[in-house]
């Protein structure tokens, strides 16, 4: 059994880790690969047997603005055992070696965990964290709607789409608690296009789903944009929840509400800083999620 690492510009070793994503979790990472959106800052750390990938552990490297301080955060993710090779303890193991690895070289280490798998996650020193999800209030959302609506980007030419991936990169930011190096995920979840508008006059994208209420999880401009006039552009389904928290120039238009997850996930960390998550009413942005 040998522990790789690293690898994610070697065709034979990524492709061993495709094999073991589509097997657990029905996705692969070949064409963020191939497309250019990984920049580094995923690490995976794999066990392999008779050139097989059996059990896997990543690191995330996040860096954060959070409340204009500068956050270097470790997100462990793609945690998966080949079910042939459960129950013998090789997702602790490699977990174990992470930990060793980047304890000392950040601010904190978190995941989110499966509910089925918070004892196990207990058990390796990571304790549970509430967050807080923010929503507009209800006068905001119908306060009449001005200006150009955000209209679908993958219904346009591919001129706004790449000036959407430049913005990725360089965009003002828009939340009290910014992923810096977000390039990586948020292309992850967006190299479609199907969940990105944009809106002419503000010159600005939103990244939005609507599936019941409406969630607004990222706003892009090269200038800051007043999340009241985004919100004016936005045909608002029932709630219109935010996927970040707002900037305190925002607060005023939003609520929260303590947040642990519900049937998706349990937040865990290690490390005082990240007691900061709850005690400060911030939540992880929904496309930093690794």
């Amino acid at each position: 059994m040998e522990l790789i690492s690293g690898y994610m510009r070697d065709e034979k070793s990524r492709h061993m880790l495709n094999a073991l994503t589509r097997k657990t979790f029905g996705f692969d990472f070949e064409g963020w690969v191939t497309n250019g959106y990984f920049e580094g800052d995923y690490i995976p750390y794999s066990l392999v047997e008779n050139g097989v990938m059996i059990s896997n552990v990543s690191a995330n490297k996040m860096r954060f603005t959070q409340n204009g301080a500068i956050k270097n955060y470790i997100q462990l993710g793609t945690v998966m055992t080949d079910e042939s090779y459960r129950k013998q303890g090789l997702a602790a193991k490699l977990m174990q070696h992470v930990i060793k690895e980047y304890e000392d070289k950040c601010d904190g280490i978190y995941l989110f965990g499966n509910l089925s798998a918070v004892g196990f996650y207990r058990k390796m020193g990571f304790v549970i964290a509430n967050q807080y999800r923010y929503f507009v209030k209800e006068e905001f959302c119908n306060s009449g709607k001005t200006g150009e609506p955000f209209i679908p980007v993958s219904e346009m030419g591919e001129d706004i789409k790449q000036k959407y991936r430049g913005l990725v990169r360089r965009s003002c930011p828009h939340s009290a608690f910014e992923q810096i190096n977000k390039f990586g995920l948020q292309m992850f979840y967006t190299s479609g296009m199907d969940s990105v508008y944009y809106s002419s006059d503000l010159d600005c994208f939103i990244v939005k789903e609507q599936d019941g209420d409406t969630v607004l999880s990222s706003v892009l401009c090269k200038e800051k944009a007043c999340l009241a006039e985004v919100i004016k552009r936005i045909d608002v389904r029932n709630r219109l929840w935010l996927g970040f928290v707002p900037l305190g120039e925002d607060e005023a238009l939003c609520d929260c509400l303590l947040y642990d997850g519900a049937d998706d996930y349990r937040l865990f960390y290690r490390g005082s800083e990240l007691e900061s998550i709850e005690r400060d009413k911030l939540y992880f942005p929904d496309l930093s999620h690794a």
